[in-house]
């Protein structure tokens, strides 16, 4: 059963993490054939989501490919402590540092769809046990955030629903990581999947990086998805996960 835990972050807040275990009842046609792996699979999510739906099932699959998985919400999400006001990217950072400390994983795999991608390329940065990014309809380059900064220029603030809201303060932040770091810095292979109809998130800006990162990065376009995948092209991005982690022997 998967293992729930509270989480210290900054400011005396948690988060809530869940831990799924390697599925030892997994049978031989669950799992690819790259046997064994000392690796954790850590799930970054999206901007307005958190780490249910299908988080758990990302997790259930890494779990029966012999990976310790985890989903966690960042806070200001889900059952996480603080205020959706407050987090910012470098927030987010902050808490999977944390949620990564915590675990203390031998090797890491960071899967980070939407936002949660941008959160994981920047962490990745600053960490040696990260092996490998897989990030689904990355955010990239901070203009996928335009109309939203437009309505804070306009309104002071860009109000979302269940009473969230972001101000100048989430694009002060947002502007200090910019995208070129990644560029110059990045060692890790990289797998992004992104949807040709995805109306959120440009995949051009997937081109792009994908075009201008100096590590090895395979990009998957996949047609007639938009931001938001459906359960069968979900499938396809599980599977292009474990076979493009075996062949990298992570």
């Amino acid at each position: 059963m998967p293992e729930t835990h509270d989480v210290p972050v900054a400011d005396g807040e948690s988060v809530v993490a869940v831990h799924h275990r390697p599925d030892s009842s997994a049978t031989a046609s669950d799992r690819t054939d790259h046997g064994a792996t000392d690796a954790w699979f850590v799930c970054c999510h999206g901007f307005l989501s958190d780490k249910s739906g299908s988080y758990e099932r990302r997790c259930r699959r890494a779990a029966a490919e012999g990976y310790e998985a985890v989903r966690f919400d960042f806070r200001g999400c889900g059952d996480a402590d603080g205020s959706f006001a407050d987090a910012t990217l470098g927030n987010r950072i902050a808490d999977l540092e944390a949620v990564l400390e915590y675990f203390d994983p031998p090797s890491t795999v960071l899967f980070g769809s939407s936002f949660g991608g941008k959160v994981a390329f920047h962490a990745a940065l600053d960490r040696e046990d990260v092996a490998a990014i897989v990030a689904r309809a990355p955010v990239t380059y901070a203009r996928a955030f335009d109309n939203y900064r437009a309505t804070v220029h306009r309104e002071g603030e860009c109000r979302f629903d269940e009473g969230r809201s972001i101000d100048g303060r989430f694009f002060e932040d947002l502007d200090s990581y910019a995208f070129e770091n990644v560029v110059n810095a990045l060692s890790v292979p990289v797998l992004i999947v992104h949807g040709r109809e995805d109306g959120s998130v440009a995949i051009e800006d997937s081109f792009e990086a994908a075009r201008r990162l100096e590590t090895d990065v395979l990009l998957r376009a996949v047609p007639g998805e938009g931001h938001r995948f459906s359960s069968v092209a979900e499938d396809r991005l599980l599977e292009s996960t474990v076979d493009w982690l075996a062949r990298l022997d992570v």
